[in-house]
Parts: C-alpha cells; structure tokens; sequence
C-alpha cells in the first residue's frame, strides 16, 4: 500500500499497512472479497426494488467499473 488516503496520518497509515503486510496471502484474499462482497451489497441497497434482473446487473457493473456494460455482454438467461 503505497498511496496515503487523504483522511489518514503517516503514522496510521504505516501502521495498517504494516498490519496487512502481517496477514497471510490468503486472509487478505478473504478480506479482499468480503469488502467487494460488502460494496456490492450497498450498492444493490440502493437500486428501485423493482428492476428487471438485467438492469440490476447493468446497474452493478457500471458502479463498479465505472464504464457501461459492453453490449455485447452475455447475460446467460
């Protein structure tokens, strides 16, 4: 972890990113996806509850990527 978050001291900072350092490669795997797990929850949280699945999905994957779904994207339905 190079990059400093504006909020954080340079104390802080090194001090959890030493504590990462200190995980294994899996537990920060898990960590990891439990976070993405977690963001992607929230973001489904505030979609209208009545959208059509392929909108939830062209929804998600644009707040996530930040680019809209290629259209091109095989929904598998």
């Amino acid at each position: 972890m190079t990059d400093r978050p504006r909020d954080t001291s340079p104390e802080i900072h090194q001090l959890y990113s030493a504590m990462l350092m200190k995980l294994s490669g899996e537990q920060r795997l898990l960590r990891a996806a439990r976070m993405f797990d977690a963001a992607r929850k929230m973001i489904l949280a505030s979609f209208p509850k009545d959208l059509p699945p392929q909108e939830v999905r062209r929804r998600l994957y644009e707040r996530i990527y930040g680019e809209p779904l290629p259209a091109d994207f095989p929904f598998g339905e």
